[in-house]
């Protein structure tokens, strides 16, 4: 059984503090989860309040249908959320 796993290095433009960084992430985290059925987490650099580091993992019988799965959330974070800009993707088959 595939997994697939995606890593996003995003840039926060505005964001001012870890709180405001939060209130930033947490909705576009749950939003994810809810739309993809996507596993998600912030990863990396939680003490930074310019960027962030976001995991999101798919399961399912096929590799195909999992990567294109994280590559419409790609498409749907850069088209729905404005203020996050997508400095960096990786996509990783397990």
């Amino acid at each position: 059984m595939p997994v697939a796993v995606l890593t996003l290095r995003l840039r926060l433009s505005g964001c001012a503090s870890l709180k405001e960084k939060r209130s930033l992430i947490k909705p576009v985290l749950s939003r994810l989860h809810r739309e993809f059925n996507l596993s998600v987490a912030e990863l990396g650099s939680q003490d930074r309040h310019h960027e962030a580091v976001l995991g999101f993992a798919a399961l399912s019988a096929d590799a195909t249908q999992n990567t294109r799965l994280l590559q419409q959330a790609i498409t749907f974070i850069q088209t729905h959320f404005p203020h996050l800009e997508v400095v960096e993707d990786h996509i990783e088959l397990i």
